[in-house]
């Protein structure tokens, strides 16, 4: 099974959706991510917990 994180299910007003292996790897594409499209300069860890509480198996 696959983790998927609907970008938008984070907070912000963006249609991205992440798939990964397993959530270590689901969690570092979502930082790339955040830093890249939507200028996050901090993963604090209120982030990843907000990130892992949306983030689903497919």
């Amino acid at each position: 099974m696959e983790k998927v994180i609907h970008c938008r299910d984070v907070g912000f007003d963006c249609n991205g959706v992440i798939k990964a292996k397993n959530e270590k790897e689901a969690l570092t594409l979502a930082a790339e991510h955040a830093r890249k499209v939507h200028g996050v300069t901090e993963i604090t860890p209120e982030i990843v917990d907000k990130i892992k509480a949306v983030m689903k198996e497919e």
